[in-house]
């Protein structure tokens, strides 16, 4: 028996809930997942996980086992990163997952500057703007906007967004631009809606102190997609708020117009995010270093210096 392979096989088991889903993350056949679970409860002389026909149940001593596995993988992993040194070359497979308009407009532009840095890693990205669940789906990390609830999720930040609310020339050829929020209740919304709920996301708006978040009646399109739903403003299609790094290309170019500049809510924090309990392998560590350096340019507080240098 690869007692390690079992182990690690164990802890993948553990974490997924199912052998099945742990076969498919591992790139194992599910007999081979079957046996090294059963090996390794054979060699240590004790049942690590009841199985039945529609679930995989961790025991007592199941759970006890892979809490100190988990310590002894981390530990394994760092040993051989330190050991190894500057020599030591990253390499392996790595899950990410991240939204549509984050991989478009910025990572998968520059994705050939990682590959050139490492070549030996292979990198799957999911992307799509839906929650993933890191564990159940066997991902290495997500890069994710918003605030962060869940204490079994460690984050690092990448940097922040700003909002702004626009809409194409074309949309206002008959129609009057809005003033104030209260006259956006007479105008069309492009809208996003969660892929999970399909509750529309309000416009967030924010003036000083003064908060007021705008959901349509009726928005006429609405889609749970980033790039289809900046491609529905840019279509004419109505009103919509958007991230400002992606706007402002299109309002020099003059095929977006801002709307309502004074009313913007909160920066957007975006963090990449990875399980608590498990230690950043190298993949990991320099996946994060170089996507920080990537996202470093986007940061909305950059931006900002820099519109003020350049009126200066």
């Amino acid at each position: 028996m690869d007692q390690l392979l079992a182990i690690r096989t164990f802890v993948r088991v553990a974490e997924v809930g199912s052998f099945a889903k742990a076969a498919d993350t591992l790139n194992l056949p599910r007999s081979s997942v079957s046996k090294l679970v059963q090996d390794l409860e054979a060699h240590l002389g004790t049942k690590l996980v009841e199985r039945t026909t529609r679930s995989v149940k961790i025991t007592a001593e199941g759970d006890a086992y892979h809490e100190r596995a988990l310590r002894l993988l981390a530990d394994l992993d760092e040993m051989d990163g330190t050991v190894a040194g500057s020599r030591s070359v990253p390499k392996g497979r790595l899950r990410v997952d991240i939204g549509s308009v984050m991989a478009n407009q910025i990572l998968i532009p520059r994705l050939a500057e990682f590959q050139d840095l490492y070549p030996d890693i292979d990198l799957m990205f999911g992307v799509n703007d839906r929650a993933a669940d890191l564990v159940g789906e066997g991902i290495d990390c997500v890069i994710r906007g918003g605030p962060l609830t869940d204490s079994t999720l460690k984050a690092r930040k990448l940097c922040e967004f700003d909002f702004v609310v626009c809409a194409a020339p074309s949309y206002f050829a008959s129609r009057p631009m809005p003033m104030h929020p209260t006259d956006l209740s007479e105008h069309r919304v492009a809208s996003y809606f969660s892929a999970s709920s399909g509750k529309l996301f309000p416009l967030l708006l924010q003036n000083g102190e003064e908060k007021r978040d705008f959901t349509p009646a009726n928005s006429g399109i609405a889609v749970n997609e980033s790039t289809a739903h900046l491609n529905c403003i840019l279509a004419g299609l109505g009103i919509g708020q958007t991230f400002g790094f992606l706007a402002r290309p299109h309002f020099e170019d003059g095929s977006l117009i801002e709307l309502l500049p004074d009313w913007k809510p909160a920066h957007r924090l975006l963090h990449l995010v990875y399980p608590a309990e498990r230690f950043p392998n190298t993949r990991l560590q320099v996946f994060s270093n170089w996507a920080a350096d990537v996202f470093r340019h986007f940061d909305v507080r950059l931006e900002v210096d820099r519109i003020v240098h350049h009126a200066e």
